[in-house]
């Protein structure tokens, strides 16, 4: 079936010498993988490799067999040339961080119009701003959402947040976080992208992340801990 569709570039891996193969989000159905041939082969390589860099947003036309199998694209074109993310070493290692977040959180092959709508939105937005020192959180945060495991809000006002149970609750348990870290996640939830960056500082941001990667490890089978991981520590030390 031929489809055209926008997608969102979750991971490229070379395979042989000059072929790709391409994991994408896309609009019209869901994650598919595409096999690219020939990628470094040609005078064209440079502009066809830049199509896959982490999380770009294309615009494809390709043919879907839908049998389990690498796709093919027909036709590929950008649908937004970034500005800044390519070039800003904070925003870059935002992106290959949350990349990576994408391609073990996202796992189903169905259409999920809402959450490729929010992450078309994200990225333009991180593309177009120069405070972003919380972005990955609140994205990631806001991710649960259309992945099926958003924070039960009803009893916000109690102290501790059960991670398993994911609802707030009046006692600590063996899945609570503590008091402080409660603290900190519901700052993270009322949180907007153009929020005061300045409302966390450097270690409770380094808190957070690491309360987000337990949550996912706990919610989303086979979820791992992204190996830009480090990197990205260092880029916001």
């Amino acid at each position: 079936m031929l489809v055209k569709t926008k997608a969102i570039v979750l991971s490229s891996l070379k395979f042989q010498e000059k072929s790709l193969i391409v994991k994408c989000f896309t609009q019209s159905n869901g994650l598919k993988s595409y096999f690219v041939q020939s990628a470094y082969s040609n005078k064209k390589a440079n502009q066809k490799i830049a199509y896959f860099q982490p999380l770009t947003i294309i615009e494809i036309e390709a043919n879907h067999k839908n049998k389990g199998t690498l796709e093919h694209f027909k036709e590929i074109r950008l649908a937004h040339s970034y500005y800044t993310i390519n070039t800003d070493i904070v925003k870059s290692t935002i992106v290959i961080f949350l990349s990576e977040i994408l391609h073990h959180a996202i796992k189903e092959e169905e259409k999920n119009q809402n959450l490729f709508s929010f992450l078309e939105t994200a990225l333009l937005w991180l593309d177009t701003h120069d405070e972003m020192a919380n972005f990955h959180l609140i994205l990631m945060m806001e991710v649960t959402k259309y992945l099926g495991f958003y924070p039960d809000v009803t009893e916000i006002d109690f102290p501790f947040f059960d991670t398993k149970e994911g609802y707030f609750t009046p006692f600590q348990s063996v899945n609570s976080l503590t008091e402080h870290e409660t603290h900190l996640f519901k700052k993270l939830l009322d949180l907007k992208f153009d929020a005061d960056q300045k409302v966390f500082a450097g270690i409770e941001r380094q808190i957070l992340l690491k309360i987000l990667l337990d949550f996912y490890t706990l919610h989303l089978d086979g979820f791992k801990k992204p190996k830009s991981l480090e990197v990205l520590k260092e880029v916001f030390s």
